[in-house]
């Protein structure tokens, strides 16, 4: 028989016993002394449900050890491994700040020994939290830094975990050093919105925040509720730009930006090249003749107000839709390619921009 039954059947009974009591005698201390206890009796059952209740909807807490199944590469190609976790880890670096700052929304800002690539603005809110974190390079850092700082944890971008002057050392590599290592899902091929949410789960259970974890999910989920609220009627097909340096435009295919995509896609926006491999040619752009095109902004990089001026006199692409149009648009790097978060605010960005 079930808990919730019986206690069904308990509530049930103490009616019944306050009914036949009252009966007997409107006016005697014993039908109101029982009438009382009664009343109590069924204050107590009603309690104790809910205090039951409530310890159901309680957050998980973590049971060390655990084992998640993470990144590697073989060959080139990403596949599943584990990682296990004896405890809590207290020494983490973040290969680029979009990591840095998703620790930070978790509550873990004390957990940072090092931060990496930091390529785009630092929201206002963790702003000064950021600033508790050792720099370890201002754009990408090497193994011999990341090692140096003696973490327990590497965390971030899938793409930096490559023993090379600018990557944090392979998953192979650092495990093997007795280094944990957390690839974000959201950097390996296939990833969506969803990859995010699974990060920010996972995350909570290797550092046992998990109501944090749950909470921030929500707060996310909202966001995300109200940009497809504001999707545009149209679908809005575009395409990213950069400036080779050279004098030359370069055009960015996004090829694998899946993640990137799943946002995107909130507000109606198409990323048209994701499919192309290779060099593209201002020719291909003229081709699939973009409604909107963008450019990212980031620390060190070419100011992208010249490369739009740049790409406005070229006479070559004077019929693209997107430059009749005046429809460019340029967007904070860590946002889109942080792999975190703050993704969010680079669609919300758009979004506004666009007037949605």
């Amino acid at each position: 028989m079930s808990t919730r039954f019986r206690k069904g059947m308990l509530i049930c009974f103490i009616a019944a016993l306050v009914v036949v009591l009252a009966a007997c005698s409107n006016n005697s201390d014993g039908s109101d002394q029982a009438n009382n206890s009664s009343q109590q009796a069924a204050k107590k059952v009603a309690t104790d449900e809910k205090t039951s209740d409530a310890e159901t909807s309680a957050p998980a807490e973590t049971t060390y050890p655990v084992t998640l199944s993470n990144y590697t590469t073989e060959n080139g190609t990403w596949v599943k491994k584990d990682q296990t976790f004896d405890k809590a880890p207290e020494r983490v670096v973040a290969n680029t700040q979009g990591a840095a700052e998703l620790m930070i929304r978790l509550g873990l800002t004390d957990k940072l020994v090092g931060v990496a690539a930091l390529f785009g603005s630092v929201p206002e809110d963790i702003a000064d939290e950021f600033k508790q974190i050792p720099v370890l390079a201002e754009g990408y850092v090497g193994k011999e830094v990341t090692i140096g700082a003696t973490p327990d944890l590497v965390v971030g971008r899938g793409g930096l975990f490559e023993d090379a002057d600018w990557g944090v050392g392979t998953v192979s590599s650092l495990n093997d050093m007795g280094i944990k290592t957390y690839v974000q899902s959201t950097s390996v091929p296939d990833a969506s919105l969803d990859s995010l949410y699974q990060d920010i789960t996972e995350l909570g259970e290797i550092f046992n925040v998990q109501a944090n974890a749950a909470a921030y999910i929500e707060t996310l989920k909202a966001r995300e509720n109200a940009l497809s609220a504001r999707a545009s009627a149209e679908t809005i097909n575009y395409a990213s730009f950069s400036d080779n340096g050279d004098g030359t435009i370069g055009i960015y295919n996004g090829n694998g930006d899946t993640f990137i995509e799943s946002a995107m896609s909130l507000i109606n926006m198409h990323n048209m090249l994701i499919n192309e491999t290779g060099t593209l040619s201002l020719e291909k752009l003229i081709e699939i003749n973009p409604d909107a095109m963008i450019i990212s902004r980031y620390a060190g990089g070419i100011d992208p107000e010249e490369t739009i001026k740049k790409l406005l006199a070229n006479k070559q692409v004077q019929n693209i839709n997107a430059v009749k149009n005046k429809k460019i648009y340029i967007i904070d790097f860590n946002n889109f390619w942080g792999y975190g978060d703050s993704i969010f605010t680079g669609v919300e960005g758009l979004a506004d921009d666009l007037g949605l």
